[in-house]
Order: C-alpha cells, then sequence, then structure tokens
C-alpha cells in the first residue's frame, strides 16, 4: 500500500526534485457552499398572517421564522398519527437502505484515510529447490539441493505532493454528505406520506358514508316516484331521472372502496409490513386536528433546511474535489519503497551476522503521452462540476416552488372551505326547513328527501376541501424541510 500526503497550499508549482522537501500542493477549485440566492422569497404579495376562520373552518396563523420540530407531525394531535409514524421510521426498509448506504460511504471515506499513512507488511517465505548441473551450486557446501529462508518487512510510501489523495478523501467525505442528507430525505419522505395516507383515509372514509346516505335517500326517493307513477302523480321521465342519478351515485361507490383498500395496503408497505397484515388504526377526519400554528422558516434558511438541497450541495461538492483528483492524475507522482529482512538456508541462520539485506527505492513518474486521455479525463470532470452546479441551482428553484405552491395552496384551499361551508350550511337549513314543513303538511316527503339529497351533495364537496386542508398543511412542512436538524442525531443549520 501507499500514503499520499498532502498540504493545504493551493495551486501551488515545486520542482519534482524538491518534492518530498516542500510542502504539497491542491489543485482544483476549492469548494465555497453556494450562497443563498440574492432577493429570495416564496411569494409575490407579502405572506398573509392568518388564513381560515369563522365560515373557512378553523383559522391557521402562519408564524414567520418559527422553527420546525423535529416529530412534525404531532401538530396534528393524533395519538394513532403518531404511533404509525414512529413505527414506519422503525420498521421501513427504505430506512434501512439508506443508513447502510450511509454507513458504507462512511467506511468508504475512512479506507481512502488511510493512504495517507505508509504500509508495512511482513513476508516469510521458505522455498525448496534444486539446482540444475550444469551449473555451479549455489550454497555454501556446493549442494545442488538446497532450503532458503526469507523473512523480511516491506515499507511503502507515497507522499501526496500535488494533492491526489486530499481531493480523493475529499470527494468521499462529501459523497457520505450527500448519503446522510439522502437518509434525512427519506426519512422526511416516508413521515409525510403516512401523514397524507392517513388524511386520505380519512377523507375517504367520509365520502364513502356520505354517498351510501345519499344513495338510501335516492333509493328512498325513486320508491316514492314509482308509487306516484302508479297514481298518474308523476310522469315516466321522473322515474327514468331519478333511476339514472341513482345508478350514477350507485358507481361512485365502488371506486370509492377501492381506493380505501388500496390506501391501506399502501399504508401497510409504509410500515413496512404486506399488505395481509392487519392496522388496528382506523382514521377519521374527527380523529385529525388542523394544525393551528404553520411554521413558515425564513427563506434564507431555506436551503440549509431541505435534505434535497443539501445532497445536491454535497454532490456539487463531489465533482469540485474530483477535478482536483483529475488534475492531480496528470501531475508526477513520486513513491517510496524499502525493505528490510534476512536469509539464510536455516532457520537458525537467519539470526546470524550476514544474512541481512536491505533495499531503498524511489520511483518518479511523470505521463508524457497518453493520447490525451488524462486531459479529456479532466475537462469531464469539470464538465461534471459544471453539471452538478446547475442541478444545484435546478433543485433550489424547486425547493421555493414547493414551498410557494403549498403556501398558495393552503390560502386556496381555506378559500374553498369557505365556500362548501357555507353551501352545506345553507342545504342543512333548507334541509331543516323542509322537515319542519313535513311535519305540519306542508311539504311533500319527495322534497324533503330531494332537499337531503342536496345537503348530502354538498357535505361530500366539505369533506374534500377539509382533506385538502390537512394535506397541504402537511405539504408545507415536507417543503420546508421537516425539522430533521432538531432530532437528537441532527445537525443545526449553519
Amino acid at each position: 500500500m501507499t500514503i499520499r500526503l498532502s498540504f493545504p497550499n493551493p495551486r501551488c508549482f515545486v520542482l519534482p526534485v524538491a518534492a518530498l522537501a516542500l510542502a504539497g500542493c491542491t489543485f482544483g477549485p476549492d469548494f465555497q457552499r453556494p450562497a443563498t440566492p440574492a432577493g429570495a422569497g416564496y411569494l409575490q404579495t407579502p405572506l398573509p398572517a392568518a388564513v381560515g376562520g369563522g365560515d373557512a373552518g378553523d383559522a391557521q396563523r402562519l408564524v414567520t421564522n418559527a422553527d420546525i420540530p423535529a416529530q412534525w407531525w404531532q401538530l396534528f394531535h393524533s395519538p394513532a398519527l403518531n404511533a404509525l409514524v414512529d413505527e414506519a421510521l422503525r420498521q421501513n426498509p427504505n430506512i434501512e437502505a439508506a443508513e447502510a448506504a450511509l454507513r458504507g460511504a462512511n467506511e468508504t471515506t475512512r479506507s481512502q484515510v488511510g493512504g495517507y499513512f505508509p504500509t508495512l507488511s511482513a513476508t516469510l517465505n521458505p522455498t525448496r529447490g534444486k539446482t540444475a548441473a550444469a551449473l555451479s551450486p549455489i550454497t555454501a557446501d556446493n549442494s545442488q539441493y538446497f532450503t532458503l529462508h526469507t523473512a523480511q518487512l516491506d515499507v511503502g510510501f507515497t507522499p501526496d505532493v500535488f494533492g491526489l489523495n486530499r481531493r480523493t478523501v475529499e470527494s468521499l467525505d462529501a459523497q457520505a454528505d450527500n448519503q446522510r442528507f439522502q437518509l434525512e430525505a427519506v426519512r422526511l419522505t416516508l413521515a409525510s406520506n403516512v401523514v397524507v395516507a392517513a388524511i386520505q383515509e380519512a377523507s375517504l372514509r367520509a365520502q364513502i358514508d356520505t354517498t351510501r346516505r345519499l344513495i338510501d335517500t335516492q333509493r328512498d326517493v325513486l320508491v316514492s316516484f314509482r308509487k306516484q307513477l302508479a297514481l298518474g302523480q308523476v310522469a315516466e321521465t321522473d322515474v327514468l331521472t331519478q333511476q339514472s342519478q341513482l345508478a350514477a351515485n350507485e358507481a361512485t361507490l365502488p371506486p370509492l372502496d377501492k381506493q380505501l383498500a388500496q390506501q391501506r395496503d399502501a399504508l401497510a408497505a409504509l410500515l413496512g409490513r404486506l399488505p395481509n397484515a392487519d392496522i388496528d388504526a382506523g382514521f377519521s377526519l374527527s380523529d385529525l386536528s388542523l394544525p393551528t400554528e404553520l411554521p413558515v422558516s425564513l427563506p434564507s434558511k431555506l436551503v440549509e433546511q431541505r435534505p434535497d438541497v443539501r445532497a445536491a450541495e454535497a454532490q456539487m461538492h463531489t465533482a469540485a474535489a474530483l477535478v482536483g483528483v483529475a488534475i492531480a492524475n496528470r501531475l508526477p507522482n513520486i513513491q517510496l519503497t524499502g525493505n528490510l529482512g534476512v536469509e539464510a538456508t536455516t532457520v537458525g541462520a537467519l539470526f546470524e551476522p550476514g544474512a541481512s539485506f536491505w533495499a531503498l527505492a524511489g520511483t518518479f513518474t511523470q505521463p508524457l503521452f497518453d493520447a490525451g486521455t488524462l486531459k479529456h479525463r479532466q475537462k469531464a470532470a469539470e464538465a461534471a462540476y459544471a453539471q452538478a452546479s446547475d442541478e444545484y441551482r435546478s433543485t433550489v428553484t424547486g425547493a421555493f416552488q414547493n414551498v410557494a405552491d403549498s403556501l398558495h395552496a393552503i390560502t386556496a384551499d381555506a378559500d374553498a372551505q369557505g365556500s362548501a361551508q357555507r353551501a352545506e350550511r345553507a342545504a342543512a337549513a333548507t334541509f331543516e326547513s323542509d322537515r319542519k314543513q313535513l311535519a305540519l303538511g306542508n311539504l311533500s316527503s319527495v322534497a324533503v328527501v330531494t332537499a337531503e339529497q342536496a345537503w348530502l351533495q354538498t357535505r361530500l364537496s366539505l369533506i374534500t376541501a377539509q382533506a385538502s386542508r390537512l394535506s397541504d398543511s402537511a405539504a408545507l412542512i415536507q417543503a420546508l424541510g421537516g425539522g430533521w436538524w432538531n432530532q437528537p442525531s441532527g445537525e443545526k443549520p449553519s
């Protein structure tokens, strides 16, 4: 094994003959963390202080520069949800795979760090041989048969004069950082998926219950219409229209049942279970509370908090270090080797005077002609660095877009819930009024059932709006990074 030592003296040039006496050099770009884009922000208009409230359902306050808790899913105040997220973070195989990838990256870095130190190996080589009769015997007793014992130590050392090993270690360390942030991204995505899965399950259960009730009322209307048709009080087209409406609503129920079953399968997979495993928890919208306060990080902190942005930054760092590696491969390489040992025809003679030997050697290698191979490898590394830089910028742009989209969705969903809430209340009031009129004999039962049908239709819209607000609240926290830095093993953004 060889050693390559480098010293932090960038872009210096030394004569190869003096390489052992002078400090080593490192070549290529010295990576600096990219700054937050100037004038970065989320919205063109000022961030609203609060959304919702009144007819728009529960009010939510957007708290600027508030920190995000590590277990942010607890903001929904559902013990069952908390338990499922915790189980998913423990049992999901994607988490375990990402952790294994991180361990592997760290070990690879440590293995390359070994290149800074000399290598030492020991060899014991006993041999038995015979010289040809036509040749002079090589042993002291002139015997053609001989036994030779050789024991030696070999030392290898390669000064890292031009920073090849240093840049290699730097690139591997950046790759380990990338894996670390990939792990945090997997955790964040997993927790978000569990939360959204629970919200979708609650929404589907509410939609199924309301749809079944709506179907029941439409069946009652159809029965009444058929009786009235027999008495000549309604036209046949009224019966056919009601049959069509009933069939249309009945057709919506199987897809909802299918979505609920698939949602449970997806939730089981997120927990690391097989689909036939039983999940005790079942969710309804009443089990989930809309977070009353949503933390909104400052735009200047977003690039430090988003795991995907930090992973892209680490990839950029890796590419920068590999440029230095490519340059160093075009420069001279110096290797020092030495060995010390003893050799004798018997084991006992190994320790006698005259049995020892040693050798020192130095090798200076400078690539002279390779048909442009190393030059083009350097240009390829520089192009990869430019690519990583552009991909980082794209990731940052996407991160700000995610936050902006979530903020727009939260505002729009509050307005949508307000409209749905007003429509539902109006339909409920009409239904209640018609029931009173029916009790007084001033209205037919068909009219009351029709009013109930209209009310249930508005209930479906309200359910969708409520679920959207819950899901978009989770999406905003995910877009802001999810609070991984507040975990015991987390790293505060610098």
